[in-house]
């Protein structure tokens, strides 16, 4: 007997939120039990045939699921967040950055201002334990051996950048040095705000399918809702 689609829409087939590592199972009108087993974030799904198959189980593909609470740690925009967590469970990583594509070429551009507020200026560090500031920390980390001359010139750049746009410079620093990301904050300063609103969707883009990857790869329940 080829795979059978479990009958759920989140979790668990019962639509109880469990234990990570907890198991249900749920027999539909057709007398095929469904076993599930609950995890946060990937949802190993396997179905009992009653007897039919050598082990009694044939595998289903894994689901990636993802909360809204830790969508926000990828992408501040609450609109992003809420319409890439209402597309849950996703069949895998490529799925999920798909769906948030989508949402992100939707958004308002208040909903990316409210993006880039989540954002430190380059040459500045999130502070605290979250999983934001940790990962916002690494991306920068192009700077921690800049020099002082450098750094100085990346916060006059930050000041000029604001002062025309009126928002923080974003630009997607994972694997960037320091004199890098002061070339590309000089370039950009000669965009008129048109080219200057694209150029930042399209880093934001890249940052959110970066820590797309990392949400994934590392599953936990922070800001679960």
């Amino acid at each position: 007997m080829g795979p059978v689609n479990p009958p759920f829409a989140g979790p668990c087939a019962d639509g109880r939120r469990p234990a990570i590592g907890a198991t249900h199972e749920n027999t539909g009108v057709s007398g095929v039990t469904v076993r599930t087993s609950c995890l946060f974030t990937r949802s190993a799904v396997a179905v009992s045939t009653g007897g039919n198959d050598a082990d009694g189980e044939v595998p289903v593909r894994g689901r990636l699921d993802v909360t809204e609470g830790g969508l926000l740690a990828c992408c501040a925009s609450r609109r992003w967040a809420a319409e890439v967590a209402a597309g849950r469970p996703y069949a895998d990583l490529a799925e999920l950055r798909a769906a948030s594509a989508t949402a992100l070429a939707d958004l308002d551009w208040a909903d990316v201002e409210e993006a880039l507020s989540a954002h430190p200026r380059i040459g500045e560090r999130l502070r605290g334990g979250s999983r934001e500031a940790a990962w916002s920390r690494g991306e920068q980390s192009g700077m921690d051996a800049a020099a002082v001359e450098v750094r100085t010139a990346l916060a006059d750049g930050n000041r000029a950048y604001e002062e025309r746009f009126g928002h923080v410079f974003l630009i997607c620093a994972t694997g960037l040095g320091a004199a890098e990301m002061l070339a590309a904050l000089r370039v950009r300063l000669r965009n008129d705000a048109a080219a200057e609103r694209a150029a930042v969707r399209a880093e934001l883009a890249k940052i959110v399918d970066l820590r797309l990857a990392r949400l994934a790869a590392a599953p936990g329940a922070e800001g679960e809702r």
